[in-house]
């Protein structure tokens, strides 16, 4: 991909230096870091059909595809990691 210049407002370019000083990180990590935390549509379907694979053939559990999706399990857990990982002091972007 190529490097462009990608254009913020003031106040987010802010915000977003005041969350990176928080947790002693660069303006580029917490990108980083919530970037890595958005999956595309394609991985959020491959967690999800793995996930109800995993329930119905591990657990037992026959779950209908509408079923599993109106749990919203993964965006559960995903919305936790986010959270988990830029609350970390120090934390590195490699």
């Amino acid at each position: 991909m190529a490097n462009t210049t990608i254009q913020v407002t003031k106040q987010t370019r802010d915000h977003l230096a005041e969350l990176a000083e928080e947790r002693g990180l660069s303006i580029g990590q917490v990108v980083d870091a919530l970037a890595a935390a958005q999956l595309t549509a394609a991985q959020r379907a491959e967690e999800v059909a793995a996930a109800r694979t995993h329930a119905r053939e591990v657990i037992g559990v026959d779950v209908s595809d509408e079923e599993f999706a109106a749990l919203d399990v993964l965006g559960s857990l995903r919305r936790i990691a986010e959270e988990k990982v830029l609350a970390m002091p120090g934390r590195n972007a490699a």
